[in-house]
């Protein structure tokens, strides 16, 4: 059972992993995400991942050994990428996306879910 489906099964989880407010990308990666969620409310639940604080730092060694492993991260220290966005766990973006990606994306996970 992924981490998403504990949420709420008929929803996506979206999960931008963010630095912090002075680090720009992740926050316009973290605006650009919010404004586009407002058009699907119902079939996304959103979660931004600070990994310099509390419960952020375990989610993005979380993600971060869903993309290399324990050992890709404990001695080749590769993490998730800053800024990045995880649809239901999967690394989706690594960088900002176009509006009309992040839509398809979204798109394409409600459909898979249904």
């Amino acid at each position: 059972m992924t981490f998403a489906a504990i949420l709420e099964p008929e929803k996506i989880l979206l999960e931008v992993v963010y630095k912090a407010d002075y680090c720009l990308l992740c926050l316009y990666m973290d605006q650009t995400v919010q404004e586009v969620i407002k058009r699907y409310q119902g079939f996304v639940d959103y979660r931004r991942v600070e990994f310099l604080r509390g419960d952020g730092r375990r989610r993005f060694l979380e993600l971060s050994y869903s993309l290399y492993g324990e050992k890709g991260v404990h001695q080749q220290f590769r993490v998730a990428p800053v800024p990045s966005l995880f649809i239901d766990g999967e690394l989706v973006f690594d960088a900002i996306p176009p509006v009309f990606e992040l839509e398809e994306a979204i798109e394409e996970a409600i459909g898979n879910r249904r």
